[in-house]
């Protein structure tokens, strides 16, 4: 989909902030509507479903997180949520339930487009060269590039686009250690800036899922002031 069709909805009752965004974006080519009222914004992206949301913390009528659990199920595009540096919590919570990313408040312009352009690059695999290979298995463990699907002993794993994307990147790349600054380079276009947890949130919610241990996991290690390692022995072993 060429960057012009591309649709984005804010949600967010700080109207002077909110249309200084969509001027920005929209001079930067993209189509942009606004909602304010948390109330209605559930609704308004099931039914209308753009390509990605915009979607601040705290919001009258239902705040954020609500609404984001209540249409994840409904809705795969991306959400990126708007977040005070000081919410450390609200950023867990939100990658938690469903956000694929976040930028802090006070929002900087630049940064929110390079943010929204990597999510819908990644979402269409504009940015990422084709994989050598577009299924991987190990042992009961299938990852499908293509179908952008996950099984464990022939059960669907449950992954929202970001968990995928990330556990794809792994597990194409066994046995490599990956640093933080890798994956974001990887995944999000961007350097990592040293504080930003979400690819720690991540892999904690990936390793229950294809069968690891949280508190002692084979499958998808932290090797120390590294990153993480992807042990394909380890996957193959499963029962």
């Amino acid at each position: 989909m060429d960057q012009e069709s591309w649709n984005i909805l804010i949600v967010e009752d700080d109207q002077r902030l909110a249309e200084l965004t969509r001027d920005y974006l929209e001079g930067n080519g993209l189509r942009v509507s606004i909602e304010g009222d948390g109330a209605v914004a559930a609704g308004r992206i099931i039914e209308e479903r753009p390509d990605l949301v915009v979607l601040d913390l705290m919001l009258p009528g239902e705040d954020g997180l609500s609404i984001c659990r209540k249409v994840r199920d409904r809705y795969d595009g991306p959400i990126l949520m708007l977040t005070a540096r000081a919410d450390d919590l609200d950023q867990v919570l939100g990658l938690e339930i469903g956000a694929d990313d976040y930028v802090c408040k006070p929002v900087r312009p630049r940064l929110l487009l390079a943010r929204i352009r990597a999510l819908l690059r990644r979402r269409e695999g504009i940015e990422a060269p084709a994989p050598v290979s577009k299924r991987i298995q190990y042992g009961p463990l299938v990852v499908d590039h293509a179908l952008r699907e996950a099984w464990l002993r022939g059960e669907g794993i449950e992954l929202t686009g970001a968990e995928f994307d990330l556990l794809w990147l792994l597990a194409s790349n066994p046995g490599r250690t990956m640093s933080r600054e890798q994956i974001f380079a990887e995944l999000r276009g961007i350097e990592y800036d040293g504080q930003d947890r979400s690819i720690d949130v991540r892999i904690s919610r990936i390793r229950p899922k294809i069968g690891d241990d949280p508190d002692h996991p084979r499958l998808i290690k932290t090797v120390r002031g590294k990153g993480y390692l992807f042990v394909s022995e380890a996957a193959e072993a499963l029962q």
